[in-house]
This record gives C-alpha cells, structure tokens and sequence, in this order.
C-alpha cells in the first residue's frame, strides 16, 4: 500500500475523481480515500508513484507522496 496526501477534496464527488485519476494511471488500484485526513491510500502500491501525484494534481486535487 502506497499512502498520499491530497489537499482540496471535500465531498463523495472529489472521492470519484481522486479514484479516476489514480486509476487512469494504474487501472487495477484498489483506492480508498479518507476525507477527513486527506489521506488516500492506493493498493497495491503503484510501480510509479510520480505518475500517481500527477494525475491526482492534474485532476484539481493538489498531491504529494507520504501521509
């Protein structure tokens, strides 16, 4: 399991697109997204984390590797 820190996601709308970002990236993730931390933890854990961070940034949502 990899664990990311991601900034601006307030609502079940934000989790949909979190989880697409990161599954645009590594189709077959398991993502699990904690609003309330911030925290979203993908499984297994990604070969390329960079690319993770990007697509989750590009999609709006500020991120960075580590919880």
């Amino acid at each position: 399991m990899t664990t990311f820190t991601v900034e601006k996601m307030s609502c079940g709308g934000c989790v949909k697109h979190v989880t697409k970002a990161v599954q645009s990236v590594d189709a077959g993730a398991n993502v699990v997204v904690d609003l309330a931390t911030g925290k979203v933890d993908v499984t297994p854990a990604p070969a390329d984390t960079a690319a993770i961070v990007k697509a989750i940034t590009d999609a709006g949502y500020p991120a960075r590797l580590g919880g």
